[in-house]
C-alpha cells in the first residue's frame, strides 16, 4: 500500500516543481492560491469554478475555490509594450505644443514631393530607413516613382534633392493610403515625423498642412478641424479648413504640437476650406499591418497592364511600292 502511493506523490511533487520552473520564464496573470503558491501563466479559459492555465508543456485545471487573488503581471505587460514599440516602422509620441512658424521649420524637411508620369503628390517620412506614406491615388497604376527631398541646411535654406527608384511597399485602395521606400545613401539620415498616440484633436483645434499643391512646393496652410468624424464611403474622415488643392494628397497634416493627425486625401472643387484628411488610427493601423497589403509587381492581380508603346513613324516614309526595311 505504502510502495503504491509513494510514486503517486513523487509525479505531483514533479508538476508542483514543473509549475514553479514554468512560472519563471512564461508571462501571464500572477494566480496566487490559498496555500500560498504563486503560478505566472496565461489564462486559456475560465468557467465558473475553475481557471484553465497554459504551462506550456500542458493545461493546468485550477479550481477557482484554491485561488487567493489573481493579478495581471506588470512586468509582462510592459515587456510587451515596449516590444511593441520596438516592431513598430513608425515614432509615436507627445510634443510639446509651439508656434506653426517653428513646427514648420523642425518637421518641413520630412514633407516629401512624390512625383509620377501622370501626376504629383506629396507625402512624408516615417522612419530613419526612408518609408514614406503617401494615398494611394497619387502612386495608383505606376510603378516609376521618385519623390524629391528638401534638406534644410546650416543656413536654414532648403536643398532641393531629387531621388529615383522609389518602390512601393503596401497599397491599401480601400484606406487610399500607399507606403514606399526611398532609396538613401551610406550613413543618409533622413528627416522623419512623429504620428500622434493620443487622438485628442477636438472640433475648433488649430492644425496645419505641409505639401505641394499644384506643384508650389514646401506650401504650408492651417485651420482648424471642424469635424473629426465625417462619413464618406463607411470611412471617418477629419474635415477641416486648411486650404489645400491638388498635389496636397499624401502630405501629412498636423496639430498644434507637430504630430501627425492625419494624411490630406481630398477636397471638395466647389468649397472653400472643406479639406478632408484620413485619420492617424488608419494609418498606424495600415503600417502595423503594411504586410498584410504588400505589393507584388509580379502578382497578376496587382491591376496593372503593360503594352508595348507603339512604333514611332519614319519621318522620310519610303515611295510608293518600296519596302521599309
Amino acid at each position: 500500500m505504502r510502495e503504491s502511493t509513494t510514486p503517486g506523490r513523487s509525479r505531483g511533487l514533479l508538476v508542483v516543481v514543473l509549475v514553479a520552473g514554468l512560472a519563471l520564464v512564461t508571462r501571464g496573470d500572477v494566480i496566487t492560491l490559498k496555500s500560498g503558491q504563486k503560478i505566472d501563466a496565461p489564462v486559456l479559459k475560465e468557467t465558473d469554478t475553475a481557471l484553465f492555465l497554459d504551462v506550456g508543456v500542458d493545461v493546468l485545471k485550477v479550481p477557482l475555490e484554491n485561488i487567493a487573488s489573481r493579478a495581471k503581471n506588470a512586468a509582462a505587460a510592459a515587456a510587451a509594450k515596449a516590444q511593441v514599440k520596438q516592431n513598430r516602422i513608425y515614432s509615436t509620441g507627445k510634443m510639446p505644443i509651439k508656434p506653426i512658424k517653428e513646427l514648420a521649420r523642425d518637421f518641413g524637411a520630412a514633407v516629401v514631393l512624390v512625383q509620377t508620369p501622370s501626376g504629383l503628390g506629396s507625402g512624408f517620412i516615417v522612419n530613419k530607413k526612408g518609408l514614406c506614406v503617401t494615398n494611394y491615388h497619387v502612386v495608383e497604376k505606376e510603378t516609376r516613382i521618385a519623390v524629391v527631398i528638401f534638406d534644410r541646411d546650416a543656413d536654414g535654406k532648403f536643398t532641393r534633392t531629387r531621388i529615383n527608384k522609389v518602390k512601393i511597399l503596401a497599397l491599401n485602395p480601400f484606406f487610399d493610403l500607399a507606403l514606399l521606400e526611398i532609396p538613401r545613401k551610406k550613413d543618409q539620415v533622413f528627416k522623419t515625423v512623429v504620428i500622434t498616440g493620443a487622438h485628442d484633436h477636438r472640433e475648433g483645434d488649430e492644425v496645419f498642412a505641409i505639401g505641394n499643391p499644384l506643384g508650389l512646393e514646401r506650401s504650408v496652410s492651417r485651420g482648424i478641424v471642424s469635424t473629426r468624424n465625417r462619413n464618406f464611403s463607411g470611412l471617418a474622415y477629419i474635415q477641416m479648413t486648411a486650404q489645400i488643392n491638388p498635389g496636397n494628397s499624401g502630405g501629412p497634416l498636423f496639430n498644434s504640437r507637430g504630430e501627425v493627425i492625419g494624411v490630406t486625401n481630398m477636397g471638395i472643387p466647389a468649397g472653400e476650406g472643406l479639406g478632408f484628411a484620413i485619420p492617424s488610427v488608419y494609418v498606424k493601423h495600415f503600417l502595423d499591418n503594411n504586410d498584410a497589403w504588400a505589393f507584388d509587381k509580379d502578382n497578376p492581380n496587382t491591376g496593372y497592364r503593360y503594352q508595348d508603346a507603339p512604333r514611332r513613324k519614319n519621318p522620310n516614309p519610303p515611295p510608293t511600292g518600296a519596302t521599309d526595311k
